[in-house]
């Protein structure tokens, strides 16, 4: 086994671990959580969420209810961390929106965090391969919040030979137009944007489309939502260039887990059946 489980509850038939692990993408240690609803022999298939600003490993896992969507399936879940922690690096516990706790989901390539913020190699490659050498799945899944839904949007369109399905709640769509995505871009990756198109989904959806439906819901009262997450872009983008999408508007839901843990039935039952487990 190469990570070990720091804490562990028994959750309906299975258990939620807590977990740390070597990272080599980062060269540090990254702590995980995951929910096994069956002995790890016959699990088969695997969801990834990965969290928003502020969050770590934590927070779907506690808040969301999605163990209880999961119980009856061979589907496991999988949260990392949102950012190596414990770097020391000046500035990096200065802002919520950058650093410790924000890392985009983007290889780095500007000091002092391209040693470490390697986020996108962290998701495709270490955890892939955890998943298929710890626990034999070779079926995945990938969806998650805010931050984590531009990780989620911007990872499942380069990779959808990896990734069989990609949703998102209140993702950010288009960071290289909105305040936090100028912000943490320019920082991680140089002040070039043509070299932030990468980390775009809207920018990527000129060349890359999954070869199967998007699911997206965004609460219509979320305060992020005019100025920061720019939902109608990634509309507007999917059907210039042919990507399927369904966009969810909802009606009184905020930025919030009460937000997610309302809807997230919905996203697994998607995901489940992109994974053939329904």
């Amino acid at each position: 086994m190469s990570y070990d489980i720091l804490k562990s509850h028994k959750t309906f038939k299975g258990m939620t671990h807590f977990c740390e692990h070597d990272a080599p993408s980062t060269k540090t240690k990254m702590k995980f959580s995951c929910f096994l609803p069956c002995p790890v022999e016959e699990i088969n298939s695997a969801l990834i969420w990965l969290s928003g600003l502020t969050c770590n490993e934590e927070n779907f896992i506690t808040k969301a209810g999605a163990q209880n969507f999961l119980k009856n399936t061979k589907t496991m879940i999988l949260c990392p961390d949102t950012s190596p922690r414990d770097l020391t690096i000046p500035g990096a516990d200065d802002d919520y929106d950058f650093g410790a706790g924000a890392s985009f989901y983007v290889n780095a390539t500007t000091a002092p965090y391209k040693d470490h913020y390697k986020m996108y190699d962290y998701i495709v490659k270490d955890l892939i391969g955890l998943l298929k050498d710890d626990f034999s799945v070779s079926k995945v899944s990938l969806f998650g919040h805010s931050m984590g839904g531009h990780g989620a949007l911007t990872l499942g369109l380069r990779n959808p030979e990896i990734f069989k399905s990609v949703s998102a709640f209140s993702p950010i769509v288009n960071p290289t137009n909105c305040p936090w995505g100028q912000k943490a871009l320019s920082g991680y990756l140089g002040d070039n944007p043509d070299g932030w198109k990468n980390s775009d989904a809207c920018e990527l959806l000129k060349r890359h489309q999954h070869p199967h439906p998007i699911l997206i819901d965004q609460g219509l009262d979320d305060s992020f939502y005019p100025e920061q997450l720019l939902t109608d872009n990634f509309s507007t983008a999917a059907k210039e260039f042919g990507q399927a999408v369904t966009v969810n508007k909802r009606s009184g839901h905020d930025h919030s887990y009460y937000f997610i843990s309302t809807f997230i039935e919905d996203h697994i039952k998607f995901h489940l059946s992109a994974l053939d487990q329904q």
